[in-house]
């Protein structure tokens, strides 16, 4: 436990500074971030396959494009760029036929990389987005997802007794989601009313708290399927007690997602 809160003070100490700035220090630590997240990735589908050095070198190198054209972006774009979309698809694919061996790279191989890459440029690239366009949005955000994971730690340790999805995550309770997403809902829309500038009636602020902390412990679950279906316990072990930037960032990242639905709304 000891381990667990100095690593998350520590954690802290050098994320707020960065978020609470902004502009180009905080663009940098979320490359730095979105390279160890993909690093992550990587080394995950490792323990079954190797992957190939030149895909790992595309891929490093379409996270870096996206993250740092993200950082000029001030609002959400619905337009799909198809330059990047046939790069993506021609730099996954075509290696599948001349590497000619499916025992190095297969079409399944390609996929899973191609799906990645996409799922967490898109999430890192919402960090930055959504922090340009508000500071206090992103700190909403994170209020729900961090107020939520806490509490159904707390709760599920002290009051846990029937198990949530044993398969995926077997220390999960019922008793831990619902007085974390309780405490998630309360905090988070208290912020939300209090200091975001709305005329959003408080119900729908609610209703939007408690869908996003939902959504957000869904992400939770998707990475601790993947982290089951490649038999590991953490991502990596960069936060001690913590595990790696996926492990932290899985909530988040569902919750930035389902965002997005609201944020012409706000």
């Amino acid at each position: 436990m000891k381990k667990r809160v100095v690593s998350a003070i520590v954690a802290l100490i050098i994320f707020i500074p960065l978020l609470m700035y902004g502009k180009t220090p905080y663009l940098l630590g979320i490359f730095v971030l979105s390279i160890l997240g993909l690093k992550e990735m990587i080394k995950a589908y490792e323990t079954k396959k190797e992957v190939p050095q030149f895909i790992q070198f595309i891929s490093y190198i379409i996270m870096t494009l996206l993250i740092f054209t993200s950082g000029n972006v001030n609002g959400l774009s619905y337009e799909v760029d198809f330059k990047l979309i046939a790069m993506l698809i021609l730099l996954y694919l075509i290696p599948v036929i001349i590497y000619q061996d499916e025992k190095t790279y297969s079409i399944l191989d390609a996929f899973f990389n191609l799906a990645s890459l996409v799922l967490l440029g898109s999430c890192f690239s919402l960090l930055i987005i959504v922090r340009n366009i508000s500071l206090e949005y992103i700190i909403y955000l994170f209020l729900i997802t961090t107020i939520t994971d806490s509490f159904a730690y707390i709760t599920g340790s002290l009051i846990g007794k029937h198990k949530c999805i044993k398969k995926i995550s077997p220390n999960k309770t019922w008793e831990g989601i619902i007085g974390g997403t309780f405490m998630g809902v309360f905090v988070a829309s208290v912020f939300f009313q209090t200091v975001i500038e709305t005329n959003m009636p408080l119900y729908f602020i609610i209703g939007m708290t408690l869908f996003l902390s939902i959504i957000g412990q869904f992400g939770d679950f998707v990475f601790s399927a993947i982290k089951r279906n490649f038999k590991i316990k953490d991502f990596s072990n960069i936060m001690p007690g913590h595990g790696g930037i996926l492990d932290r960032f899985d909530s988040i990242f569902f919750c930035l997602l389902a965002f997005t639905f609201f944020l012409e709304l706000i």
